[in-house]
């Protein structure tokens, strides 16, 4: 797609074409507004999101199959290799690489696809239905088994829906008991032009049954609700996909709790030397916890946003209660919400437990940041006393080195005083350097003093 450049008022005068997503190109006349137009290159687009997923129009009677496949995850963004075959053979233009809606009719039957986030849709519909036998395979039963193969994916939903004219009996039970079996669920839609029922129970074929009785509701308004039944089945089964991951989760999260109780009776008790195991333990349920959640987040995510489209599906159908029946969404919230809500208390029982191993991760780091304190202050207690006995150590030295000096000094004094002996002044030096021993202990007493004062000093000011 490419953007169209910014135009002066002179470049818009005449038509500008602009390129669609799907494969359109759709043509703006200027000349009328005189407008200056730079028109952002997505805008078309966007602008028709809401025209490229329409609601056939449904008369009764009418027959629907669908399915919904799980795409493989090497087939993200590939357009349907058995659809593409399907097209070429009819001679039908085949849907681009790009589109993900594409629409087709081949004589009375309508084909139509849709590429969703997970899965794609197929819908078949055909005006051939027997009111007798509603269910039996029809025609669009057929069309899905030529454009779906085994290697398109896992079918997580299927259903056939059965639009057939309403008789004498009206919206009676008899009739849908009959075609549906036992244990069947209905309402009347359209202001009560219309009633949907069904057992919710998978046939011989592995096809969700629903039947419509039209009394006297317009095509289109009846393709509304047939569509807005198909999001509820296929939306209903995409949200439940999150289930079984919530019951497998929560067996691990009870063996994560039962660890981490036992952890944290660990951490009243436990000696230092037991630290480095503790924190092994907490590292481990942090990333057990981390790695569930990494596993989890997408598929609750989904299930909730897949739950919030059933129930916004289900309050536009307009359901009216029956005589001795369950409407589709009391029926649902009976056995559908509970499934939901297990799904949430286990997500937000995965974040509690996370919550949790972080406050235990915490008082481990509180408790080793405060043996690691107490180590320190030991360290320094140790260093301090080395520090004293070094002290003592240097005035000892200091001592024994007044006395070296002072004898090394007096021996010089001494022989001073022996070469004024001998050049003939009245002294004896020997009793001189008696009486000069005290003096010079006393001045390198005080010269050696002045010397660490000094030193001290510039320590000081250092």
């Amino acid at each position: 797609m490419r953007a169209l450049r910014s135009a002066s008022q002179s470049d818009v005068i005449g038509m500008i074409r602009y390129p669609y997503g799907s494969g359109r190109s759709l043509t703006f006349n200027t000349d009328a507004s005189g407008i200056p137009m730079n028109i952002h290159p997505l805008r078309v687009e966007l602008h028709d999101e809401i025209h490229t997923r329409p609601r056939p129009d449904v008369p009764a009677p009418h027959a629907i199959a669908h399915l919904s496949i799980l795409r493989p995850r090497a087939q993200a963004g590939v357009r349907p290799e058995a659809l593409l075959e399907w097209c070429i053979r009819n001679h039908i233009e085949p849907p681009s690489a790009h589109q993900s809606h594409f629409d087709t009719a081949i004589g009375s039957l309508r084909l139509k696809w849709e590429r969703h986030g997970e899965f794609d849709d197929y819908t078949a519909y055909t005006p051939q239905c027997d009111s007798q036998n509603p269910f039996a395979v029809s025609p669009a039963d057929e069309l899905l088994r030529e454009v779906v193969k085994p290697d398109s994916g896992q079918i997580i939903a299927a259903l056939r829906l059965a639009i057939v004219p309403a008789d004498d009996g009206g919206f009676d039970s008899a009739r849908p008991m009959r075609l549906l079996g036992s244990g069947i669920v209905g309402a009347a839609i359209a202001d009560g032009d219309a009633a949907m029922f069904s057992n919710f129970r998978l046939d011989e074929d592995g096809f969700g049954r629903i039947l419509l009785i039209d009394k006297a509701t317009r095509p289109s308004q009846m393709g509304r609700a047939v569509q807005r039944l198909i999001e509820i089945e296929v939306y209903r089964m995409m949200a439940m996909l999150a289930f079984p991951e919530a019951r497998e989760l929560g067996s691990s999260l009870q063996r994560i709790e039962i660890d981490l109780a036992g952890l944290v009776a660990r951490l009243d008790s436990a000696g230092p030397e037991e630290e480095p195991r503790i924190l092994q333990d907490v590292t481990r349920l942090s990333a057990s916890t981390e790695q569930m959640s990494t596993y989890s987040v997408f598929r609750f995510g989904a299930a909730k946003a897949y739950r919030s489209l059933v129930r916004q599906r289900g309050q536009e159908l307009r359901q009216t209660r029956l005589p001795r029946l369950q409407t589709f969404t009391e029926f649902l919230d009976r056995r559908f919400e509970p499934a939901m809500a297990y799904c949430d208390a286990v997500s937000q029982r995965l974040e509690a437990v996370s919550t949790r191993i972080g406050r235990a991760s915490d008082l481990l780091g509180t408790r080793v940041e405060i043996e690691r304190e107490r180590q320190n202050q030991a360290l320094l207690a140790t260093m301090n006393n080395r520090a004293e006995l070094q002290l003592r150590l240097q005035q000892t030295v200091e001592g024994l080195s007044v006395a070296a000096i002072a004898y090394y000094a007096t021996g010089l004094v001494g022989y001073m005083l022996k070469a004024a002996e001998k050049v003939g002044l009245p002294i004896s030096h020997e009793f001189a350097t008696g009486l000069a021993v005290l003096p010079v202990i006393l001045a390198v007493w005080y010269f050696m003093k002045r010397v660490r004062n000094q030193i001290h000093h510039e320590s000081g000011e250092a």
